[in-house]
């Protein structure tokens, strides 16, 4: 990253830590973006360069999970087996997710706490999951040159890929943290993958 860019992520992860700290002491439903900008020194309209909204903060990282995996799938070379494309679009992801700093893990699980305290915002992630996974569809239908509406394998083959990621994020994580997070879900995809070998037997 060049200066400039380096503020400007200074600045989006300071509004991050600032909104999650105050959306965690005084309630998500009472903490207003004039308050978080001003727990960083911003205007209002500084906040609103950076996110769309207190929603769209809270899924920053969900965003950028998916974009991490549509530009993994993007890249793949030709001829590659869907289903290993998709998987290698997760992997991409855990790459980040074991990257992760000290810093990164923090705002997770603070993320995690903030989830389980606000149903509606659950609810929402869950609705965001929903829209990932149409996306990944079309990704992998493009890469096999079919309709992802009618096509019931592409969505067979992002459903699996997927189900591993849920077992994984499933997991308590207060007691475990987001590296057993990653662990788990590698795990799970790994048992996916042999599932669907010809002739194996759990």
């Amino acid at each position: 990253m060049g200066l400039r860019e380096l503020k400007k992520e200074k600045t989006r992860l300071a509004l991050l830590d600032a909104a999650l700290d105050l959306f965690l002491e005084q309630g998500y439903d009472s903490t207003t973006v004039d308050q978080i900008a001003g727990a960083v020194d911003v205007s209002p309209r500084t906040f609103f360069r950076y996110f769309t909204s207190k929603d769209h903060l809270v899924h920053w990282y969900h965003d950028q999970g998916e974009e991490t995996m549509l530009e993994a799938l993007a890249a793949g070379a030709p001829g590659e087996p869907p289903f290993a494309s998709m998987t290698r679009a997760v992997r991409a992801l855990l790459r980040d997710m074991k990257g992760a700093t000290p810093a990164d893990t923090e705002r997770f699980l603070k993320l995690r706490r903030l989830m389980e305290a606000n149903p509606q915002l659950a609810d929402h992630a869950i609705g965001r999951s929903i829209e990932t996974e149409r996306r990944l569809v079309g990704a992998i239908a493009a890469l096999r040159g079919v309709d992802p509406v009618t096509d019931p394998l592409s969505h067979l083959i992002v459903t699996f890929a997927m189900a591993a990621m849920r077992v994984g994020f499933e997991c308590p994580a207060h007691q475990e943290g987001l590296q057993e997070m990653v662990r788990r879900i590698e795990e799970t995809l790994q048992l996916v993958e042999r599932s669907l070998r010809p002739g194996w037997d759990a």
